[in-house]
């Protein structure tokens, strides 16, 4: 049986490969653009880049943050995310093991990271990421471990139905579209991943960061929330701690008795 640790290793350095093309995804889907042409290059000069220079954070690394053409500072953003989705991985496997559960919840959390990430550049929600994620969640369901096929697709139809919903009432109150589209197709793809509680938790807390973290910057600037930043942390709790959070609040709140 392969160490605990080792499995660990490897999921970080597969994690990694992942950050590497989930930074090109988080830039050229939210452009319409293809993530295989052109290969990466440099946004200044336009010289391609390297493979060797193209290794997840060890390439920023020797190369001193710097493009090897023109000398143009290259992005932190590019080894942070490299390095976060690695963590995500190690993480995730190095704690429920060699498992399809480990998959299912990097892949999630790596889902929930892209939609976070293009929503505060570009203020939109790929459908690569809520779309396909939406298959995703909906396909891993079939596997061992997490939830069952039916209560994902539950999920994903109360997550896309609360979210229109809300879309459907704020644009007849307030005369102007008050939820994005994305928001609402991401919403899907949460709920097949975390069932209909998680979609509810999900919002719940989504809500509950935007207004405090968000809300007073809205109020002053007039910017628009980008709500999809806050869904994407309160699914991130939500897979992580939901069930002890709606234990906590059926236990103390609703003096409820725990499920057995």
């Amino acid at each position: 049986m392969i160490d605990a640790w080792i499995v660990s290793a490897m999921a970080g350095v597969l994690g990694m490969m992942i950050g590497s093309f989930l930074n090109v995804c988080t830039l050229r889907w939210p452009e319409d653009e293809s993530v295989v042409f052109p290969g990466s290059h440099c946004p200044k000069c336009g010289e391609a880049i390297r493979w060797h220079d193209n290794v997840p954070v060890f390439g920023y690394l020797m190369l001193g943050g710097r493009c090897r053409a023109c000398r143009d500072p290259i992005s932190l953003q590019y080894p942070l995310v490299e390095l976060a989705t690695g963590l995500v991985w190690a993480g995730m496997f190095g704690y429920a093991g060699l498992s399809w559960e480990a998959l299912r919840g990097a892949l999630l959390l790596t889902i929930l990271f892209g939609i976070a990430l293009s929503d505060a550049r570009f203020y939109i929600i790929p459908d690569q990421f809520s779309l396909g994620g939406l298959v995703l969640g909906l396909g891993l369901a079939f596997l061992p471990g997490g939830i069952a096929p039916l209560a994902a697709l539950l999920g994903a139809v109360l997550g896309f139905g609360l979210l229109k919903m809300v879309a459907v009432g704020g644009k007849w109150m307030f005369k102007k579209d008050a939820m994005g589209g994305g928001d609402i197709k991401m919403m899907a793809m949460v709920g097949a991943f975390l069932g209909m509680p998680g979609v509810l938790l999900t919002i719940f807390l989504g809500a509950l960061l935007g207004s405090v973290i968000f809300g007073p910057i809205s109020y002053k600037t007039k910017k628009l929330v980008p709500f999809g930043i806050f869904l994407a942390a309160g699914a991130a709790v939500t897979y992580g701690f939901g069930s002890e959070i709606i234990e906590w609040y059926t236990t103390n709140v609703l003096h409820m008795p725990p499920p057995r």
